[in-house]
């Protein structure tokens, strides 16, 4: 039956942080170490043979500071833990564990899940302009939109600048009903999502009123010089070159851009160059200027994701 060692959590709740959604993190910790982890109640059994059983409790152990607060590991957080103890990089990942974005209006606190997205959310805070690639579901809009409203609400900044391109995909804006603002929402609701997870959503309008928090299109952008403010550029990877270079010079004293995109989603015509993509190789060795590249191993999304990006790579190369 081999070695046994077992766990009592201090409540079945607890224990639940520990195993995700129908055990899901059990089974994931199980195909990494080969060991067995059975759950009955608030106790934990771990069989298999010296070796599995260690290594099983170290992952377990590792990840005391998300379940022990009742916070539910997620499969990014095993990954990670995984990582760190097999290149001796615990002490790194404790400090991961304890660095805080921001906490939520629910009192939920936001970590980065992985390696990458720390160095990310250290680029945000130091960096007055960073660029940032990843697939869907790596954290990039919204790890941007948590440090820009801690930043806000630390009264670092006098303004939250959300843009994007409204790309066309199908329908002309021109073509949808209501104002401009109901026009360019659906567009910018991955922002508004994001600004949700730390201010009363009945506070939001009135900030926008007062011109603290803004959300526009990126054609709204141009003529203007953009200081004291943050500045998030989303879905960069559907702007034209021309665009990115208008919307980088707006940069003004005072002010911090961050600007996120997928390079292998690019929703511009065939013939089109991404800015993003030629930015990126124009900008390579200008200093002051930060590059984060994020990949389907710092996806935290539904699992799946993880697996759907992995999926499409692997058809396109």
């Amino acid at each position: 039956m081999g070695n046994t060692f077992k766990l009592e959590f201090s409540s079945p709740e607890i224990a639940m942080a520990l195993a995700g959604p129908h055990e899901e993190n059990l089974r994931r910790i199980a195909q990494q170490t080969g060991a067995k982890l059975v759950l009955r109640g608030s106790e934990l059994t771990i069989i298999g043979t010296e070796t599995q059983m260690d290594r099983s409790r170290r992952i377990v152990q590792t990840l005391e500071p998300t379940w022990g607060q009742g916070q539910t590991v997620a499969i990014a957080d095993i990954m990670t833990a995984i990582h760190a103890l097999d290149t001796h990089r615990e002490a790194e990942l404790e400090s991961l564990q304890k660095d805080v974005v921001a906490r939520t209006r629910r009192g939920e606190t936001i970590r980065a899940k992985t390696f990458r997205q720390r160095q990310y959310v250290q680029a945000l805070r130091s960096s007055d302009l960073t660029f940032c690639t990843g697939p869907a579901g790596t954290g990039k809009t919204f790890l941007a939109a948590m440090v820009a409203v801690q930043a806000l609400l630390n009264d670092e900044y006098e303004r939250l600048i959300l843009t994007r391109p409204a790309v066309e995909a199908g329908e002309r804006l021109g073509f949808l009903p209501g104002d401009l603002q109901q026009k360019v929402n659906p567009y910018l609701r991955p922002l508004y999502d994001a600004l949700h997870e730390l201010l009363d959503p009945e506070k939001i309008p009135s900030l926008m009123e007062r011109g603290i928090i803004e959300i526009a299109p990126l054609a709204y952008m141009r003529g203007r010089t953009l200081s004291n403010a943050f500045v998030i550029l989303d879905e960069a990877q559907n702007t034209t070159p021309a665009q990115m270079k208008m919307v980088l010079t707006r940069l003004g004293f005072k002010s911090r851009m961050v600007v996120t995109g997928d390079v292998t989603q690019t929703d511009l015509p065939r013939y089109q160059d991404s800015g993003l993509a030629a930015s990126i190789r124009i900008l390579a060795k200008v200093s002051g200027i930060a590059f984060c590249e994020l990949t389907k191993a710092d996806v935290v999304r539904h699992p799946l994701v993880q697996r759907i990006v992995a999926a499409y790579e692997q058809f396109e190369t």
